[in-house]
């Protein structure tokens, strides 16, 4: 397990303000300690992105603190295709959502929900 310090710079996944709310918000009505960030399989496109509210992580996940309050844990095997991407909460009409801004994506299925990666 490792432990790093919240420095957008050098994170392999980085968060908005919005969306670093947003997971304060959750963390607080849920059980969960900490927001995991994975990928999975699935979809007509190949994988999409998996957002889970958790006690503890797997061993093997990056532990970032985005503040007292929320620690992000980054899946290692998902790292190839995580590398860069930006988490944000956007507005669309009365609608609130995350949208992972991922550079490595290439493609996406129709309704947005699998993608996949160069």
């Amino acid at each position: 397990m490792s432990v790093e310090s919240f420095d957008p710079g050098s994170q392999v996944v980085t968060v908005t303000p919005a969306a670093l709310e947003h997971f304060r918000r959750q963390l607080v009505s849920q059980v969960g300690k900490s927001v995991r960030l994975s990928v999975k399989k699935s979809g007509c496109t190949g994988f999409m992105y998996v957002i889970d509210m958790v006690e503890q992580g797997a061993e093997s996940d990056l532990h970032y603190h985005l503040d007292e309050q929320v620690e992000l844990l980054v899946d290692r095997d998902s790292l190839a295709v995580l590398s860069g991407t930006e988490i944000d909460l956007v507005n669309e009409g009365i609608n609130r959502q995350i949208r992972f801004i991922n550079p490595n994506v290439k493609d996406q299925c129709g309704c947005g929900e699998s993608f996949s990666v160069s």
